[in-house]
This record gives structure tokens, C-alpha cells and sequence, in this order.
């Protein structure tokens, strides 16, 4: 199944559905009341929702695939090769850092380079939604808690990440949290290991990795992080990004407006995002 997060023609609700082929059918109760996808995982109603009306997809707004996560854990340094680009020392235990979630747009939504900063970089990524709630997860028993997958480009404004140890100002700027274009389940993505992560700007492959080169995978991620925070449904993890970023490049590759971004995981999907200076009223 894929579902997505928009607002139908004749509202500005948040909305829930599935999509089949080029239409989107709404999910709704069977009372007919629709709902959101942090809600559905929440209440537990994901698998009792019914069909109500369709649209076509040109019809209909996507928003982020969950559009007000409580929690959006990001792993940094989760491939060999971006630590070793990075020149950061191999370490026990992941890197994490947050994001907020009023950062996040939708697949075609424009990311946005703010006035104060021209280094703004892209960083493809899988991310993972959670389904069921816990806490000290066993690594043997923590992919029961993923409901799905999707795409995210953590775009980052690099000088701002690198203006003290924290990566905070520079992974949290508006419209730099490109997630979608839909959460796919676990059972129509296949082997998850072999899908690879493929960032390319202006139709040239910048990122290209398999996930199973992660460093720490993701049962062990789910565990590290259920550790020290407990994690609800509709909370996300980003998983980390490959070697390749625009920072480490010689000269550096920078996204600029009228570039186009893509980020691609196998069988997960196609994220696309323009770039766009920010408009400041």
C-alpha cells in the first residue's frame, strides 16, 4: 500500500490516501469522517479505514508524508563513506540530532535557500515511519514497529551547521525537509537492503550507495534511540545519507534556484523538489 497526506480541491483538512495508480481514493471512517496519518497509526484505525471519494493526482495538494510528526530523529555519519568524507573518527554509537517539524514540505514543493546563506546542500535519505509505540526495543523485534517507508532529502544550509559542534541551526531551516512523495509498507518494498539511494541534481548522480552499506542498520537504530526516548506512532527516523555531498566536493556543489533535486530509494520511490530563493514579504 501507498498513502499520502494531502488536502482535497475543497479543503484545507489534512487528508488521508491511498493511491492507485494515478488516482488517490481518501480513506476515511465508516462514518465517513477522514482522518490523518499520525491519527490512523495512533488510534489504530490505519487497517479499518474505507474507500471514499477519488481524485485525480493533479487534483489534490501533497503534503508531507506525516505532516506534524512529534519526533523527527535524524542519524548523521550512517555511511562509511560520508564519515570518512566528513573526516569525522569512527565512533561506538550513532550521531543524532532533531529536526522540527515545521520544516518539512512535500515531494514538489520548492526547497528554499534562505536570504542568509548561499551553501545550501542536499542529502538524500531513507526515511522510516513508525507504527507502534515502545520502548527499549530489541533489535530482533524493532521492524514490527515500522509502518512504512519514504523518501527525504535532509537539505542542509552548511554554514549554519558549522557554526559551533551542533548540527541543530543548519538542519532546521523552512522548507529544507523534503519528505514523500508517499510512505510505502514494508511489504511492497521488497528487500530492503538491496534498494540504493540515489541523489541527483539536475538529472546528474551525485549520491548512489545501497542501504546495506548503512553503519548502524536500522533495527539497531530503533533500539539505540528507543533507549533514550520512547517512540510513538507517526514519529520518523531518517536514516542517514550516503557519500557525495555537495560540501566535500572540489569545487563544492551548491543547489541554487532553477535547480531541480531528486532522491530516489529503489523500489520506495522518487522525492522531486525544485529549488527556490527565500521571499521575504
Amino acid at each position: 500500500m501507498k498513502y499520502v497526506s494531502f488536502y482535497r480541491p475543497d479543503s484545507k483538512e489534512i487528508s488521508l490516501g491511498r493511491l492507485d495508480g494515478e488516482k488517490v481514493v481518501e480513506l476515511v471512517s465508516s462514518e465517513g469522517k477522514g482522518t490523518d496519518l499520525k491519527t490512523a497509526l495512533s488510534m489504530d484505525v490505519l487497517n479499518t479505514l474505507i474507500d471514499g471519494d477519488t481524485f485525480n493526482r493533479e487534483e489534490i495538494k501533497l503534503l508531507p508524508v506525516v505532516v506534524d510528526p512529534g519526533k523527527i530523529l535524524c542519524v548523521g555519519l550512517n555511511y562509511d563513506s560520508h564519515r570518512k568524507e566528513a573526516g569525522r573518527e569512527e565512533k561506538e554509537h550513532p550521531a543524532i540530532f532533531i529536526r522540527y517539524a515545521d520544516s518539512l514540505i512535500a515531494h514538489g514543493d520548492p526547497i528554499i535557500r534562505p536570504l542568509v546563506s548561499t551553501k545550501l546542500d542536499y542529502e538524500g535519505e531513507l526515511a522510516l515511519v513508525i507504527g507502534k509505540a515502545g520502548r527499549n526495543i530489541p533489535e530482533e523485534d524493532a521492524l514490527d514497529h515500522v509502518t512504512g517507508y519514504a523518501c527525504f532529502n535532509d537539505a542542509s544550509i552548511r554554514d549554519w551547521q558549522k557554526h559551533n559542534i551542533q548540527f541543530t541551526p543548519g538542519k532546521n531551516f523552512p522548507g529544507t525537509g523534503a519528505f514523500g512523495p508517499y510512505l510505502i509498507t514494508p511489504d511492497e518494498v521488497g528487500k530492503l537492503e538491496e534498494q540504493r539511494v540515489i541523489t541527483r541534481l539536475n538529472d546528474e548522480v551525485l549520491q548512489d550507495q545501497p542501504i546495506s552499506d548503512m553503519i548502524w542498520p536500522i533495527p539497531t537504530l530503533i533500539n539505540y534511540i528507543s533507549t533514550f526516548t520512547p517512540l510513538s506512532p507517526g514519529d520518523v527516523i531518517v536514516t542517514g545519507t550516503p557519500g557525495g555531498v555537495g560540501f566535500k566536493r572540489t569545487p563544492p556543489i551548491w543547489m541554487s534556484p532553477g535547480d531541480v533535486v531528486e532522491v530516489s530509494v529503489g523500489t520506495i520511490g522518487t522525492l522531486i523538489n525544485p529549488i527556490q530563493d527565500e521571499v521575504v514579504d
